[in-house]
């Protein structure tokens, strides 16, 4: 079954929408192999797990229509840039994965949250 737009989302949220929830993907998997890598992945292992918590809940957020998905978007963004800024310094496929997505994500959350 094909997924159909939310009536309240533009253009911009929906790209938003799906951004963070490939976003929350990635970095599940980073954070899992990264698991098994040893003590210096310990910080890429940190910021993935919280890249994938506030992705996923600023999709949620979004998707219905919270008073308070912008402010959300623009703490989403800085963590999506953090994030891929440590996994760029790894040479690990999952990492560089990471951050390939990321700075999308932070892009068109960084476009919600300036409203």
């Amino acid at each position: 079954m094909a997924r159909q737009q939310l009536e309240h989302a533009d253009d911009h949220m929906q790209e938003c929408i799906d951004n963070c929830l490939e976003a929350a993907q990635v970095c599940e998997w980073c954070a899992d192999a990264c698991a098994g890598e040893g003590e210096e992945m310990a910080r890429c292992i940190r910021l993935c797990r919280d890249v994938a918590d506030l992705t996923s809940l600023h999709a949620r957020w979004m998707a219905r229509n919270s008073g308070y998905h912008r402010e959300l978007a623009a703490i989403c963004a800085d963590l999506c840039e953090e994030c891929a800024e440590e996994c760029e310094q790894h040479d690990h496929d999952h990492c560089q994965a990471c951050a390939e997505v990321l700075p999308n994500c932070a892009e068109s959350c960084r476009e919600m949250a300036s409203g």
